[in-house]
């Protein structure tokens, strides 16, 4: 896009400033489709590439300061003499004029602000990385989020579904005299109490729904069909990879990390910059220029007028009321913020894959035991249910099984997509894409 020229760099803005509806969506959303609709529409994402434009324009800039500078001026002026002793009442001059100039030596300055402005540019293309993996992370959060409120939906289907044959048994029961009225009327309480469960479920789900929807920036009518992995015990319990590995692979690529110590840099070539304050300066400038004064032929002045001049400017700082000394200072300090900066993020980074690899193995722990005792509840609640229908148990010992399996199946799922998501954790932090199937 730069190398077209001014021109096409303003149509690639106003391309990056479209509305998100210009671009074709998916007809199925999948964890993959979402990340990658979100790496092209959301608006930070495209603020940030636009500051890359910036910021590569500004460049460009500061490189065409070592290159010499070329004006022309012209300044023409009449002149009205009411009481001339001699000569002409009214008189008009003319001159004309080409300067050139170029920076020959600035202690290094300019030299210094473009690799400045190189170490900028990058930050900037680090900041885009970042901005996407802001997103990727969001989005995998929510749409995660999204299938675990949509399996509560499908256990209270099923919850709502077995209260309903225990009604309509219980009802037979009741009528042929094996169940009390009062038991019966727990089944139906308990039954009504499902299906409002149900309905809460349901609401969570559409809740989870539309923020995923809002994370993508889509419209008010845009509709999603959902691609809904089926998710294994392998996906859980997949074998994790050592800890040291995740931290010394996302100290390797992670943008946070690459743009901290890219700031150092920056902060170094400031000082280096401030000290050139203390060097002189040399600088070459050339001109040629012809002029002209009315009461003779124009063409013969401007002709044998003409004159050339050549100088060097020297500059040498002396006292400059504490500013260089002061520049170099604070420049000494930035850079001392900047290593404590990038120190800083690596401690935090450190400090997040501990935490997220931890949470992966309890999820996994808790999710071996959750299905050990789903195993043994779904057992329990069986057999009790047996009981029940033959009159061996009564309804209150039947409906704490039935909640104790509901709390078993929701246990299960918990476990099963937090370990699933400090999974994907662990493959953000050593740059892996995201991704459930």
């Amino acid at each position: 896009m730069i190398k077209y020229g001014m021109k096409w760099i303003v149509v690639g803005v106003i391309l990056l400033s479209l509305p998100a509806v210009s671009q074709e969506k998916p007809q199925e959303w999948s964890l993959k489709s979402c990340i990658d609709y979100a790496r092209q529409q959301n608006i930070q994402i495209r603020k940030s590439r636009v500051a890359l434009e910036e910021s590569i324009e500004n460049t460009k800039e500061v490189r065409a300061q070592r290159l010499p500078s070329l004006s022309f001026s012209s300044t023409h002026n009449y002149m009205n003499r009411p009481n001339p002793g001699s000569g002409d009442k009214h008189s008009y001059t003319g001159s004309y004029d080409l300067n050139s100039s170029v920076t020959l030596f600035q202690g290094g300055k300019l030299k210094k602000n473009l690799q400045q402005m190189d170490l900028q540019s990058q930050v900037q293309e680090l900041a885009i990385e970042e901005s996407e993996d802001n997103i990727e992370l969001a989005i995998t959060q929510a749409f995660l989020q999204l299938l675990y409120v949509n399996e509560t939906v499908k256990i209270n289907e099923n919850i709502v579904e077995v209260s309903e044959s225990q009604c309509i048994r219980g009802k037979e029961l009741m009528d042929a005299g094996l169940l009390s009225p009062v038991d019966f009327a727990q089944l139906e309480s308990q039954y009504t109490s499902d299906k409002y469960q149900l309905v809460v479920a349901q609401s969570s789900f559409a809740n989870a729904h539309l923020e995923l929807k809002q994370l993508l920036e889509l419209g008010l009518n845009d509709s999603m069909q959902l691609v809904i992995p089926a998710l294994s015990e392998e996906d859980v319990l997949v074998m994790l990879p050592a800890k040291e590995a995740v931290f010394l692979t996302s100290l390797s690529v992670r943008p946070e990390v690459k743009y901290n110590q890219l700031n150092v840099k920056i902060a170094g070539v400031e000082k280096e910059k401030a000290w050139a304050g203390y060097l002189p300066s040399l600088r070459l400038s050339a001109g040629l220029g012809t002029s002209h004064v009315s009461g003779n032929s124009w063409s013969s002045q401007v002709k044998h007028n003409w004159g050339e001049n050549v100088g060097l400017t020297l500059s040498i700082p002396i006292f400059s009321n504490r500013s260089t000394k002061t520049a170099v200072n604070l420049a000494r300090l930035n850079i001392e913020n900047a290593e404590l900066n990038y120190e800083s993020v690596q401690k935090s980074l450190l400090k997040s894959v501990e935490n997220v690899y931890q949470e992966a193995i309890s999820a996994q722990e808790r999710y071996r035991a959750a299905q050990e005792n789903l195993k043994a509840v779904e057992l329990s609640f069986r057999l009790t249910q047996e009981q029940f229908f033959l009159g061996m148990k009564n309804t209150l010992e039947m409906l704490t099984e039935k909640n104790n399996l509901q709390s078993a199946r929701l246990e299960s799922i918990q476990a099963k997509y937090m370990a699933i998501l400090n999974i994907q954790l662990l493959n953000f932090y050593q740059g892996k894409e995201m991704t459930v199937e």
